[in-house]
C-alpha cells in the first residue's frame, strides 16, 4: 500500500471497526452479525452500528421494523444520543443502533452541514467507554455514509468475495481509505481482509486466493468464510448462523476468524506498549 503510515492507534477501548466494501453482496454484513456474536460469546461488550439504509444487520440481530423508533439516521442527524438509539440484541453483550430506510436520504441532507464527514464521530466518541468493540456495518458503497464511519473507525475490516470484480473494487477502497488516512482520520489502519464466500471446488478461487495473500501479506486473515446454506437461512429466522446453527462451516468459521482477530489485536497492544 503507498502513501504515509497510519499514526500509532490507540490502546483506548472500545476499537472501532468499519466493516466497508463498496461492492455488495461480499458477505459485509454477515461478517458483522456473525464475528460480533462470536465477540460476544467470549465476554466482549460489542455494539453493532447498522450504517446501511437496507438495516440488514438490524433484521440479522432480531430487530424486527416496528422496535427501529429511533435508528442511526436520529444519531447523526437529530442529536440523539448513542444510548438513546441503542437496542440489546437476543445475544448477551451484544448490542445495536439499528438502521431503516430512512438512512438513504441522509447522505443529501449532509452535504451542506459543516463538519459532515465527522457527524457519526462526534456522536459516538464520548458515550462508547463501556463497550469494547464497535462494528460499523457500512452500506454498498464509497459515498458520505462510508465516509463517516471510516472517520470515526480505528480500523477497517474488508470483507472479499473471491472473485475477479472484488479485486478490482478492493483497488479502489484502498486508494479511499489512504486518502480519508491522509486527510481526515491519520490513525485509520486496515484491521485485516476476510475471503468470504470461499468455493475450494472453485481453481479460480484457490488463485483469487493467491493472488491477494501474494499481494496483501499478513493483512490477509488465515481463516476464510465458506459458501454455507445455513448462513443464508438463518436472517430470515432473525438470528446470527452463530445461534441458528453453531456447528454449520460457516459458523465454525467466523469462531475461527474471531479468534485470529482477538490474537491480532493481543500482538498490536503488545506492540505498542513496547514502544
Amino acid at each position: 500500500m503507498t502513501g504515509s503510515k497510519a499514526k500509532q492507534p490507540s490502546l483506548t477501548a472500545p476499537r472501532i471497526l468499519a466493516v466497508v466494501n463498496q461492492k455488495g453482496g461480499v458477505g459485509k454484513t454477515t461478517t458483522t452479525v456473525n464475528l460480533a456474536t462470536a465477540l460476544a460469546a467470549v465476554n466482549k461488550k460489542v455494539l453493532v452500528i447498522d450504517f446501511d439504509p437496507q438495516g440488514n444487520a438490524s433484521t440479522g440481530l432480531g430487530i424486527e421494523s416496528s422496535q427501529r423508533e429511533l435508528t442511526s439516521y436520529d444519531l447523526i442527524l437529530n442529536d440523539v444520543s448513542l444510548d438513546e438509539v441503542t437496542q440489546p440484541s437476543a445475544v448477551p453483550d451484544l448490542f445495536v443502533v439499528p438502521a431503516t430506510i430512512d438512512l438513504s436520504g441522509s447522505e443529501i441532507e449532509m452535504v451542506s452541514l459543516v463538519k459532515r464527514e465527522y457527524r457519526l464521530k462526534d456522536a459516538i466518541q464520548n458515550n462508547v467507554q463501556s463497550y469494547d468493540y464497535i462494528l460499523i456495518d457500512c452500506p454498498p458503497s464509497l459515498g458520505l455514509l462510508t465516509l463517516n464511519a471510516l472517520v470515526a473507525a480505528n480500523a477497517v475490516l474488508i470483507p472479499l468475495q473471491c472473485e475477479f470484480y472484488a479485486l478490482e473494487g478492493l483497488s479502489h477502497l484502498m486508494r479511499t481509505v489512504e486518502l480519508v488516512r491522509n486527510n481526515l482520520n491519520p490513525e485509520l489502519t486496515i484491521q485485516g481482509i476476510v475471503l468470504t464466500m470461499y468455493d475450494r471446488r472453485n481453481k479460480f478461487t484457490e488463485q483469487i486466493e493467491n493472488d491477494v495473500r501474494g499481494y496483501f501479506g499478513e493483512q490477509v486473515y488465515k481463516s476464510v468464510i465458506p459458501r454455507n446454506i445455513r448462513m443464508s437461512e438463518a436472517p430470515s429466522h432473525g438470528k446470527p448462523a452463530l445461534i441458528y446453527d453453531m456447528n454449520c462451516a460457516g459458523s465454525k468459521a467466523y469462531i475461527q476468524m474471531a479468534s485470529e482477530l482477538l490474537k491480532r489485536e493481543r500482538q498490536l497492544q503488545k506492540e505498542l506498549t513496547a514502544a
